[in-house]
């Protein structure tokens, strides 16, 4: 198994079906978004041919006694407005036919395994010292995060990095897997989804805009907001009677509506504060709320997730449309005109009590949307990545009590298709562990790697890289990248046996999958031993499964000491003209070969067997 190459199933003919129909529509969506540049280009310039008319009938009707040249001004005038009118709809529907191309190319790149470095990388979820994020390059570039995101909305980025941090149980993954199906054939909901409104990313954060429906501000519109409505309508004929010459008036209301400003401040700061920190890009949040509303779903799960963007006789997406208009009012008050204004008018305070009436009045359903969506998008994801790889394959779940995990041509999803090298790994039995020897570069790691990151895609909800595989619900714990801290003080030892630890705590309670490479190899080879051996001990009375790596040849007589739950396995390597050679294939027993002097030699290092 080849260290970035192993383990996944050759691509087969079915793949090519989603790389021809991608194309197929990018192609169109790019011909779609030239056409609607080059009417924008002309639009803009009939705009401006029409500018200059306007300009010469102004100067005609200032010159001409005849009424014709303010007929023709009116007539392009209104030509004017309409062609701007025209040419905005054309510049949206070219960014959004380009949105449209983006997700397409994009889906393309995933198939052709060209993907890898662009697109979300779930850095912002990162959790500290999780027990395999790191190891299994869940998030981060190149990560399973970032082959897996199409959501747009931070909320269904964060579903998705949560339900790859904390793997769910077999009965919710049962749950997911018919919409992830669903959705994966609804190829034009995923576009419209990855398309609509009128930003790439949508920057509302579902965190900030459940707390702000939930904190209860105080302001009591209920009581005072007929009369300040009353005292903003009165302001209007008081400037109009001061303007007469009789300012009393006007200089009363202004000063009762200071007041009532002045002591209300702090809760209307609070109120605009968390508005203008959750409700960003709610427009097109409303535009993906609205597309999933006009959706038809059957899985169980999708047609829950579709009533809860329902609120009685209005639905989610003009509960967030009334929202978005009334933060568009908000951001006004920074306009110099509504500035001066304000105090007479009470705009603010007009403002903040529309917005405390509308966390009264739909702020229930607001927790419920924003779940709803989140999970829809991460569904979406992982639907994408089904029809994106018709070659991979749902797994199955044991209902026996032991652990087990048996999959056949097991391969690592995150490496290239046409290289990789499937390897069948079991586990569970008499081969409750698997300790694995091999010389460097053998693919050892690798194999852990895929291993747990398709029990991660498992018990996500996903298909897995690989012809089948059946397992048991797992916890995973991993100890493969750790290193030493000098800020923490920590070593690289201190720092595995802490972790490894953890993951024996954690098999205490329950069924837990472990990945160990190169176990203890920061101690001498006596404590190596009979500390692998303790390690060992404890995981297997405790029931865990998993893979431990080594070079220490001497940890392969472990398999004596567990003769009916170590197995030993190795990969091993050819020495052909100079040149090593690996085959990457999973073989039973120990390895014989070794590389590690031809390795030195190959960088340049003199190495050999003189004396002095």
């Amino acid at each position: 198994m080849q260290p970035g190459n192993d383990g996944a199933a050759t691509a087969g003919p079915s793949s090519s079906k989603p790389a021809i129909e991608y194309s197929r529509r990018l192609t169109a969506r790019e011909a779609e978004a030239r056409r609607l540049h080059k009417q924008h280009i002309c639009l803009g310039n009939a705009r401006l041919a029409l500018f200059v008319v306007i300009l010469v009938l102004g100067w005609k009707s200032g010159t001409s006694k005849g009424w014709w040249p303010y007929y023709a001004l009116a007539v392009a005038a209104v030509a004017f407005v309409l062609l701007g009118i025209w040419n905005g709809r054309a510049v949206r529907g070219k960014n959004k036919a380009n949105r449209a191309a983006n997700f397409y190319r994009r889906g393309l790149m995933r198939i052709e395994d060209r993907w890898a470095g662009s697109g979300e990388t779930g850095q912002d979820f990162q959790v500290p010292d999780h027990l395999y994020a790191e190891d299994l390059d869940i998030l981060g570039d190149g990560s399973l995060f970032q082959l897996l995101c199409t959501a747009r909305t931070r909320m269904g980025k964060s579903r998705l990095a949560q339900w790859l941090l904390a793997p769910a149980a077999p009965r919710e993954v049962l749950e997911r897997q018919p919409g992830v199906k669903e959705l994966a054939a609804k190829l034009e909901l995923r576009e419209d989804l990855a398309a609509a409104g009128e930003t790439d990313h949508i920057a509302a954060d579902g965190d900030k805009l459940s707390n702000w429906v939930k904190e209860e501000i105080g302001l009591n519109y209920r009581r005072w907001w007929p009369w300040t409505l009353l005292l903003s309508a009165l302001s209007i004929p008081a400037l109009v009677y001061g303007f007469l010459g009789h300012w009393t008036p006007f200089l009363i209301i202004v000063a009762v509506n200071g007041t009532i400003t002045f002591n209300i401040r702090q809760r209307l700061a609070r109120t605009f504060i968390g508005s203008d920190q959750a409700c960003k890009n709610l427009d097109a949040l409303a535009c993906l709320l609205r597309r999933l509303e006009e959706e038809h779903f059957d899985a169980p799960r999708l047609r829950a997730f579709h009533d809860a963007l329902l609120t009685g006789n209005l639905k989610s997406s003009e509960c967030i449309a009334k929202l978005a208009k009334l933060c568009q009012l908000a951001d006004s008050r920074r306009n110099m005109l509504v500035a001066v204004l304000d105090p007479a008018l009470l705009y603010s305070v007009q403002v903040g009590f529309a917005l405390e009436r509308w966390k009264t009045r739909f702020g229930a359903g607001v927790i419920a949307w924003l779940d709803a969506i989140g999970q829809l998008e991460a569904l979406s994801s992982l639907g994408a990545y089904n029809f994106e790889h018709p070659q991979d394959p749902f797994p199955e779940f044991s209902v026996a009590q032991a652990p087990g995990f048996e999959g056949q041509a097991i391969g690592h999803p995150l490496l290239p298709a046409s290289t990789c090298v499937p390897n069948d790994v079991v586990l569970g039995g008499s081969s409750q562990v698997l300790l694995v020897s091999g010389s460097n570069m053998s693919g050892k790691s690798t194999l852990l790697r895929a291993v747990g990151v398709n029990a991660v895609l498992a018990m996500t909800g996903a298909p897995v890289r690989a012809r089948s595989l059946r397992l048991s619900p797992l916890n995973i714990g991993g100890a493969m990248r750790l290193s030493d801290s000098l800020q923490k003080g920590v070593s690289h030892f201190y720092a595995e046996i802490s972790r490894i630890r953890q993951v024996v705590e954690l098999s205490k309670k329950n069924h837990v999958l472990f990945l160990f490479d190169e176990i203890l190899q920061g101690t001498n080879s006596h404590d190596r031993r009979v500390g692998a051996e303790g390690i060992l001990r404890a995981l297997i009375l405790n029931g865990a499964i998993g893979l431990v790596t080594t070079h220490d040849l001497a940890l392969t007589e472990l398999q004596k000491v567990f003769p009916d739950r170590v197995c030993n396995v190795h990969f091993q390597e050819k020495l052909e003209a100079g040149k090593l050679h690996f085959d990457y294939q999973l073989r039973e027993g120990v390895v014989t070969t070794s590389n590690g002097i031809e390795l030195m030699k190959s960088v340049g290092l003199e190495v050999g067997e003189e004396q002095y």
